[in-house]
């Protein structure tokens, strides 16, 4: 029968962490405690496991539109060469 809050020792067997791994993860914030793991009443750290499948698909990626970038130079540029200006920027620094 599977453990839905298995200790560090036996969440290490089955996900393959190291128990060290583990630990780093919730001491660092890695892991976050309430989500990923919680303190027992007696003090054993218990791992989540819906928690943690949480963190490993991470959050739901955004949907947007593929950027593109413009083949077009900068209408700027464009602009101060019409003008008898062919750059608006400052000299170098030397």
């Amino acid at each position: 029968m599977p453990v839905n809050w298995p200790t560090i020792r036996r969440f290490s067997e089955e996900s393959g962490y190291t128990e060290n791994a583990i630990r780093t993860k919730t001491k660092n914030g890695v892991w976050l405690e309430g989500q990923v793991w919680i303190k027992a009443l007696d003090g054993r750290v218990l791992i989540s496991i819906d928690g943690y499948h949480q963190w490993v698909e991470g959050p739901a990626p955004v949907s947007s539109a593929p950027s593109r970038s413009s083949k077009s130079p900068s209408p700027i540029t464009e602009k101060a060469a019409r003008n008898g200006r062919p750059n608006l920027s400052p000299p170098p620094l030397l």
